[in-house]
């Protein structure tokens, strides 16, 4: 895995090569072992390389044979092996082993449709001297990022957008729109980020640059096939059972293509156990596995990864992390995520990756998208119930089970049922909603807006978050059934915007480990797409088909225990008598006015009430995470380039980034 930057002069100025090396030198967390850069007219593309195949062949950027076309790639191709072999059969003549150089030919040979062609995660950049064209492509899940910014002279991309920074046309600003949507949805809707003019790719999206215009395209979408199925149910299930478990080792099997070794993450539950276990079938030698465990009792999951770890036999390490692991480090994760988060579970992973590197491993496989793709979510099984309840919204029975739904939410512990009914959208009416899934969540998420200043507000005016989302539906969206949109509405928006980003690729690239996601073989979600409802979730018992396929594989305790979510302490960890330095600044009256996004006396009531111990629950929580990391990410991106440490007269505290310190950046 890598970081990529270029850029593309539409006035066919040459590159100036002090700006592209500072864009790639702000990535050199993504690819620490080597570095390059490459300039050709108007053109530059740059690449750090975090060496995973072909250690020693494998630099970029990498050129064709006849030097016409250029390429920066970050990502691997997993069937690179046998494309590799197709494209000698041919014709083709290769210099390296690495899947960088299939890329290349595959592109000589199919021109932009190679991509259907590629399974793997990626963005990439080819650039086409000849045709003075420029492609870039996402993987279709949206596993690694590219940015990038059209300044009307100049067509410049990146991995990450602090690279996107490093060029002096590239404005700073936070894009209150960008912020309106991550503040219902937890993300932004690509191609909008949480910057001003700073657009993310898409996944499933290819674009290309040529006579200063830029063309944006789909290649690949998520679908889901009606529910119906005339085939025996039970036939229809071991067959489904059969297939599932043969894609599964397949997608596990060539994501061990690796010139360094390859660890797996070790979370306690069913699908990261169930990665590990086929790792272990298919090297038939013992596994690497690394965990995160808490010190609250509430988070922890130790005792099911000491199960797995004794079961599967593995040679384990983990990481113990506290309140204070949270608080130190938040700022790192900021940094990297680039974005505001309103949870601090990216927090834990990145403290998991760190403990990865020292060990000296580059590559990990985690069971991240198999809740997506075989319905293993709690807000799954929430639809179901509230569909199931607003049949009879009259009934004192069946709002219970949403209070035992979510045993950690104390607040909605022995409520009533017209709270429960109101708390999560129970209204006939509404179960027709396109969102009717995912209304409770976003509009608990929305509250935290009540805490924007007025400026901010005003200037949202007249927004509709539901409307914008629902512009970029498929079409065929509202012709699927409740459980397929619940699903693509999880898949297609939080999965890559925030499991894959905030908890994903920017915590484990902060410390330069590559992740790989069996689950999210393309072949696999698709197959999984085609399945009806009641093999991933029968009644409420989640992942149904992959339990049956590999019950065998881990223990019994794991395939029964109840699902789940990554979870970290919330707000609570930014006070006590441990708390960093830099949660009073952030959070003061003077640095709240000086960045304009929050209102001060609202935010002050909120911070008083988590010194006097009188936060309530997830809205809280989320709500003091939310601002804090929302200033954070207003100092680091902004204010420290304009004022370079100094706010009004005020000297700011601030280092460079080092590890097991409390920093601004």
């Amino acid at each position: 895995m890598c970081g990529i930057s270029g850029i593309l002069n539409f006035d066919h100025q040459p590159v100036l090569p002090g700006i592209l090396e500072d864009m790639i030198g702000r990535l050199a967390h993504r690819g620490p072992d080597a570095t390059g850069v490459f300039m050709q007219d108007q053109l530059g593309l740059a690449h750090s390389r975090l060496s995973i195949i072909d250690l020693a062949g494998g630099q970029q950027p990498m050129h064709s044979e006849d030097r016409s076309l250029s390429i920066t790639f970050n990502g691997e191709i997993f069937n690179y092996v046998e494309l590799r072999s197709d494209l000698i059969q041919k014709g083709h003549r290769f210099v390296t082993r690495s899947d960088t150089e299939v890329i290349l030919h595959l592109y000589q040979e199919e021109g932009e449709d190679c991509v259907h062609k590629l399974n793997g995660q990626w963005a990439f950049a080819i650039w086409d001297s000849r045709k003075r064209t420029l492609f870039v492509s996402r993987d279709r899940l949206g596993i690694r990022p590219v940015f990038y910014v059209d300044t009307g002279r100049a067509f410049i991309f990146a991995s990450e957008i602090k690279a996107l920074f490093a060029h002096p046309e590239v404005p700073r600003n936070l894009d209150t729109h960008g912020l309106n949507q991550l503040f219902t949805f937890w993300v932004t809707l690509p191609p909008r980020t949480a910057f001003k003019n700073v657009n993310e790719l898409p996944p499933g999206h290819s674009l290309t640059v040529r006579d200063g215009q830029v063309r944006v395209s789909r290649y690949w979408g998520l679908r889901y096939e009606p529910e119906e199925r005339t085939e025996d149910s039970e036939r229809l299930a071991q067959r489904s059972a059969e297939r599932l478990l043969e894609l599964l080792v397949d997608a596990t099997r060539i994501r061990l293509r690796s010139d360094v070794p390859v660890g797996a993450y070790l979370s306690g539950g069913l699908d990261s156990s169930v990665i590990t276990a086929l790792v272990l079938g298919i090297n038939n030698a013992p596994v690497r596995t690394f965990s995160v465990s808490f010190e609250d009792v509430e988070y922890d999951e130790r005792c099911y990864q000491q199960e797995v770890v004794s079961f599967l036999g593995t040679e384990h390490e983990e990481i113990r992390c506290s309140r204070q692991d949270i608080a130190r480090n938040f700022p790192a994760v900021i940094w990297h995520a680039e974005k505001p988060l309103v949870r601090t579970a990216p927090a834990p992973l990145y403290l998991l990756s760190r403990l990865v590197h020292r060990q000296g491993f580059k590559v990990v496989l985690t069971g991240e998208g198999s809740d997506e793709m075989l319905g293993g979510y709690d807000i799954f099984k929430e639809m179901k119930i509230r569909r199931f309840f607003g049949t009879q919204p009259g009934s004192r029975r069946r709002p219970l089970l949403l209070a035992r739904l979510y045993p950690y939410m104390e607040n909605l512990q022995n409520q009533s049922p017209a709270y429960l009914k109101a708390f999560f959208h129970v209204d006939p009416a509404e179960i027709n909603n396109p969102f009717f899934s995912h209304l409770p969540r976003w509009e608990l998420t929305s509250k935290l807006k009540l805490f924007l200043s007025d400026a901010l507000r005003n200037e949202l005016q007249g927004s509709d978050v539901y409307a914008e989302m629902e512009a970029i539906l498929p079409q065929e969206y509202t012709s699927w059934n409740s459980f397929a949109r619940a699903q693509y509405l999880e898949a297609a928006y939080l999965l890559p915007g925030y499991i894959l980003s905030s908890q994903g690729d920017r915590v484990a690239m902060a410390h330069s480990v590559e992740g790989r996601f069996p689950f999210l073989d393309y072949r696999l979600v698709e197959f999984a797409g085609g399945l009806p409802p009641r093999l991933k979730m029968k009644v409420l018992n989640e992942k149904y088909l992959l339990k049956r396929c590999t019950e065998h594989l881990v223990p019994k305790s794991i395939t029964q225990r109840p699902k789940q979510p990554v979870r970290a302490p919330g707000a609570e960890c930014f006070f006590g008598p441990e708390t960093p330095e830099y949660v009073d600044e952030m959070i003061s009256p003077e640095r709240l006015q000086d960045a304009g996004i929050f209102d001060v006396i609202a935010v002050q009531k909120l911070v008083e009430k988590f010194r006097q111990g009188r936060a309530i629950g997830t809205k809280d929580s989320m709500a003091l995470v939310a601002i804090l990391s929302t200033q954070l990410l207003a100092y680091q991106f902004l204010e420290r380039y304009e004022q370079q440490g100094s706010t009004n007269g005020r000297k700011t505290k601030h280092c460079e980034a080092r590890e097991d310190t409390a920093v601004y950046y």
